[in-house]
């Protein structure tokens, strides 16, 4: 109860602190990307009064504990390795890293982990009793684990309250599973504790985030607690039970995996198409949707609990429940048909495929002629060549200073019947919460007669005609254009302005029409 309290006091009088730094300008938020939900300026530095109350706790564990100070000396890889997470993804949120950089860096931490001897190291079977050493393989499984818990939290880290929240159960069931042993006991209850504090601030709607920082740090401890409970191995229900808890966000990152690898996506690509956007874009509130995310994990909880208390022996049991509510779930929000149409899903990604590898390239090149140039100008030019090629029917770019519009000419050529109306897809994305301006992107709805990859033949140019297409494509332009708009930024605090250098935008979309037959309209006529 004194670890508890010591973890909710010391939140509750760090997270004002940060939000009064923040208002003043202390410390740089960083800007929203693409894939967030909304542009709005909430601080991400919550993990720093979780990192704060997890030290705090820990003095106190050892000072009361004997027991546990002698096995934080003997393995001081525990707490260190858990403030360097916290750091990867502090840095992250200071100034963005890449996915890979990312993932590097997690593999050495959690690599130390099992070098300092608080990895798995053997695997006791459930049913037999029958204990197997590791070997070499116990850096393996460290790794994989370690890893993938600190991944998990921060996937479900979408949306207010959902990873805290998801959190906190966890550590009351990392406290169930770590009874034995006292001083683990009591870092994990003033966990809970700081995670109750910290809901304060960040239940919807949210005044703090936890940031990559604190979800890095809250899977990457809750992971490394289950291998401690367990006894590095030896006790197999007590890394059996967290999983349960974790059936949501398991069941979100297979389908993201799958989804991406079908299409020809980076696997490490964040984007809005996880369980919680798809409720929240079917009219839920934020507050509906973390209280059904809550009761859906009280229950994987309970089953995570029944796990443990049977050391293994209900596992396949509790797995065939768990399955039938996550299909009660699925139907209770009509996400059957889309989840289990398999076939349907494996043909759609495939014709996609090679539109989206197409559409990489695209804004692969227009990100490095962001390096090039650095004439803002003539990357809208290179973004219009960018649309054109796939099959966007307008284009316009808001900035700070005005705003440009492309338009495909819409006039067939002689002999041509005009192809049908049909409705249109529109979207819009507000770049980096509009530093690097609002981006709008339309093409023409179904109609006429469709082709592979879900794109038609329009008076001889390409066109698209498929929503999930559209969407995806008009994503990586954006993504794209981030990029090659960053490079114009790099050393300027106002928002992306367009520039003047009229000739040199002359010479580029002269240099357009005449190799690549594009149309292209002068920032006059067309803004």
């Amino acid at each position: 109860m004194l670890a508890g309290l010591l973890g909710f006091v010391t939140v509750w009088a760090t997270v004002p602190l940060l939000l009064a730094g923040c208002r003043r300008r202390m410390a740089r938020n960083r800007p929203a990307e693409l894939h967030h939900g909304n542009g709005s300026t909430v601080p991400r530095f919550g993990g720093a009064a979780i990192a704060m109350a997890f030290f705090a706790v820990q003095a106190l564990a050892a000072v009361v504990n004997p027991e546990y100070w002698a096995t934080l000396r003997l393995h001081p890889v525990i707490p260190l390795s858990g403030l360097a997470m916290f750091g990867l993804g502090f840095w992250d949120d200071l100034k963005p890293l890449g996915a890979r950089k990312k993932l590097i860096v997690q593999i050495l931490i959690a690599l130390l982990v099992g070098v300092g001897g608080a990895g798995i190291q053997i695997f006791r079977v459930p049913f037999t009793g029958q204990i197997i050493s590791l070997g070499s393989w116990g850096y393996v499984a460290t790794v994989l684990w370690l890893v993938s818990f600190t991944n998990l939290i921060n996937l479900i880290d979408g949306m207010d309250g959902l990873a805290a929240g998801i959190s906190l159960m966890l550590m009351v069931l990392l406290g169930y599973v770590g009874a034995e042993t006292a001083g683990t006991q009591m870092v994990i209850a003033g966990m809970g504790g700081a995670l109750l504090g910290f809901l304060r601030y960040n239940f919807p709607p949210a005044r703090i985030y936890l940031g990559d920082g604190g979800a890095y740090f809250l899977g990457y401890q809750i992971g490394l607690f289950a291998l401690i409970s367990s006894h590095k191995g030896e006790v197999m229900a007590a890394l059996i039970a967290p999983l349960f808890v974790l059936a949501l966000p398991i069941l979100d990152t297979g389908l993201a995996i799958l989804r991406r690898g079908l299409r020809g996506l980076p696997l490490f690509r964040p984007d809005r198409r996880h369980l919680h956007h798809h409720l929240l874009d079917s009219g839920l509130s934020q507050f509906k949707v973390v209280i059904g995310f809550y009761a859906l994990t009280l229950m994987f909880l309970v089953l995570g609990m029944a796990a443990y208390w049977s050391r293994g022996h209900l596992v396949p049991a509790l797995f065939g429940i768990s399955v039938l509510i996550l299909l009660g779930f699925a139907s209770c929000f009509q996400f059957s048909r889309r989840w289990f149409a398999i076939g349907r899903m494996f043909e759609n990604s495939l014709k996609m495929r090679r539109e989206i590898e197409y559409a990489l390239c695209l804004s692969k090149w227009l990100a490095l002629e962001g390096k090039r140039c650095g004439d803002v100008e003539t990357l809208w030019a290179t973004l219009i060549i960018a649309a054109e090629k796939l099959g966007f029917s307008m284009v316009r770019i808001q900035l700070a200073d005005g705003e440009r519009t492309w338009f495909r000419e819409a006039s067939p050529k002689p002999g041509q019947r005009e192809l049908p109306q049909a409705r249109r897809h529109f979207v819009r994305h507000s770049l980096m919460q509009g530093r690097c301006g609002v981006l709008e992107f339309e093409a023409p709805g179904e109609a006429g007669e469709n082709v592979a990859g879900g794109r038609q033949r329009n008076w001889d140019r390409p066109t698209i005609t498929d929503e999930g297409l559209f969407n995806t494509v008009s994503e990586l332009l954006a993504e794209g254009w981030i990029k090659s708009a960053q490079h114009c930024l790099e050393h300027e605090e106002r928002p992306l302005q367009f520039a003047a250098n009229s000739e040199a935008v002359a010479r580029f979309s002269s240099t357009a029409r005449s190799t690549l037959g594009v149309p292209f309209s002068s920032p006059e006529k067309s803004g």
